[in-house]
Parts: structure tokens; C-alpha cells; sequence
């Protein structure tokens, strides 16, 4: 930064937001030196999350913060858990749920008759919440065991350490108070003040490090939900996974993104038959697409 008080040299970013040079020499490093690649996400956001850590240590220029993070590693951990803060919870946003129980599911488990295997991808599953949601309505579904026999989900994240608590699959009790409680009492077992999710069921629910924006996507897919990530990218970054998700999924699979997270132009649902999608309402009403629908009915 100048000493003379000059407006520090600003970057126009891909989103078309300005930020500091410094912030993106601090976002360079991280790619360089780290391996994750953040330029694609929202820059206001990003940036209030980098200076939350910036405030904690009483830090003020971008460029102090980077000679700090090349001398303390452990940093970096601190610093990637407060970007990808985890906003999710059992059976989020209840109406799209809904809508999956009733209307996609059962459909998918008709086409996949027998013992034919049926398999669902669970992107950004942060903590595991969403992707043990959508393990119940299958179970439910399917029987549980059609579910262990048939059943292959990937549930997938870019960060290692919510993916840890995911596949322990401990909860408190305040995080379950979404789960209906017949549910609850059928698929968790409550030890020592904590529910687990049925250990039988979670030998079917993949869980691995996975970067929507670098990773080839998880091929023939019957289902895919992204409930809990478009949140962080930017518009042109949005546009791009959505754009790939409808070609890893088979024949009548269906791609459930996030309530308020889509780009400007799509809604949710969208139920993805082959290469041709179909937005609905949040009624579940069809906006476009139904000639397509009933060529797979």
C-alpha cells in the first residue's frame, strides 16, 4: 500500500468485482503453495471470511496476513474452515425434500428394478447431514435390504475435516431435532447423549475428498444432490457445474441443487432426464421439459 495515502492498486476478478492486488497475491499463494484454487468463489464473501482470521490475529494488510500464513502453517487449517463454513442440517429446506420423496425417488427405484444397483451423489455433503437425509428416504423407499444390497452413494467434499465427522456419523442432539422421530428411533442409536446413524446402512455411503471445479464429475449417477456448495461461487462458476452435472446423470436421474443458490435464471429442482432437464416450481409444478418426461414414463 502506498504511504501517501493512494487507493492500494485494485484486480478486476472473474466474477467482474474489484478487489485488492494483494488479496488476489494472497489467493495466487494459496493455489500456488496449497493446491486449492478459491479465485472462482464469491469475492465479497471470501474476502469477509479471510479477514475475520485477518482480525483475530490483529492483522490489517492482505500482505502481512501472507507472510504470516508462509511461517504458520496451522493457519492454512484455520483459514480454509472459516472459507468453507458448513450451512447444513437433516432435511433442509423440507418442501425439496418433499418433492424428492414423492416424486423422484419413487420413480428412480422403478426404472432400477431387481437387483439392477442404484447409485446417488451426494456433492459438498459437508458433516454428512444431507447425505444420511437422503440414505433414510431411500431406505424407506427401497426396504433396508434392497437398500444394503443395491444402494452405492458418494458423498463427497472438498474439505477433509467435516469429511471426517461424516463418516464417524455422531450427532448432537440439537442437530437431529430436524429428523421426524419415528425416523430418528429407526435409523439412530443413541450412545452417550449422541445419535448414530445405523452403522449397517453407513457401509453403503461413500465419503471422499472431491473439487466440483477441478474433479471429473462422479459418473451414471442416478440422483445427484448439491445442496450445500453452489452457495460459495461465483455466477460464471455456478454456471459451469451446472452445466456438467445433467451429463454424469443416467437416464431419469435427477440433480437436486440448494434453495438460493442457484445462478440467476434457474430454479429447483431440476430433474434431469438424460441430457434434457426439466425445472419445476417449488410446487413441484413442471415448467418445461414434460414432453421429455413422458418419453421415459
Amino acid at each position: 500500500m502506498s504511504g501517501d495515502g493512494a487507493r492500494p492498486a485494485r484486480v478486476t476478478s472473474p466474477d467482474g468485482s474489484e478487489s485488492p492486488a494483494e488479496f488476489e497475491a494472497l489467493l495466487a499463494h494459496l493455489k500456488q503453495s496449497r493446491g486449492f484454487d478459491f479465485r472462482s468463489y464469491k469475492r465479497s464473501s471470501l474476502m469477509r471470511r479471510v479477514l475475520v482470521r485477518m482480525h483475530l490475529l490483529g492483522t490489517k494488510e492482505f500482505g502481512a496476513y501472507l507472510d504470516f500464513l508462509e511461517v504458520d502453517p496451522e493457519e492454512f487449517t484455520r483459514l480454509f474452515n472459516t472459507i468453507l463454513i458448513n450451512v447444513t442440517s437433516f432435511f433442509r429446506d423440507p418442501t425439496s425434500w418433499d418433492y424428492l420423496r414423492d416424486e423422484v425417488l419413487p420413480g428412480i427405484a422403478k426404472l432400477r428394478q431387481g437387483r439392477e444397483p442404484i447409485r446417488a451423489w451426494c456433492a459438498g455433503c459437508a458433516s454428512g447431514e444431507e447425505a444420511y437425509s437422503l440414505a433414510i428416504l431411500l431406505a424407506e423407499i427401497l426396504g433396508r435390504e434392497a437398500f444394503k444390497e443395491r444402494l452405492k452413494m458418494y458423498a463427497t467434499d472438498v474439505d477433509e475435516e467435516p469429511l471426517t465427522e461424516a463418516r464417524h456419523a455422531t450427532y448432537g442432539p440439537r442437530t437431529v431435532e430436524d429428523v421426524p422421530p419415528h425416523l430418528l428411533e429407526r435409523y439412530f442409536e443413541l450412545q452417550e447423549g449422541r445419535f448414530v446413524f445405523s452403522k449397517e446402512l453407513r457401509r453403503s455411503v461413500i465419503f471422499g475428498r472431491h473439487d466440483l471445479l477441478q474433479d471429473a464429475p462422479i459418473s451414471r449417477a442416478d440422483l445427484l444432490t448439491c445442496r450445500n456448495c453452489l452457495m460459495y461461487f461465483n455466477s460464471e462458476a455456478q454456471a459451469r457445474i451446472l452445466g456438467a452435472l445433467p451429463f454424469c446423470a443416467r437416464a431419469a436421474g435427477g440433480t437436486l441443487p440448494g434453495q438460493g443458490r442457484e445462478p440467476a435464471g434457474t430454479q429447483r429442482p431440476v430433474r434431469s432426464s438424460g441430457r434434457e432437464a426439466e425445472s419445476v416450481r417449488q410446487d413441484g409444478a413442471t415448467r418445461r421439459g414434460a414432453a421429455a418426461e413422458r418419453r421415459h414414463r
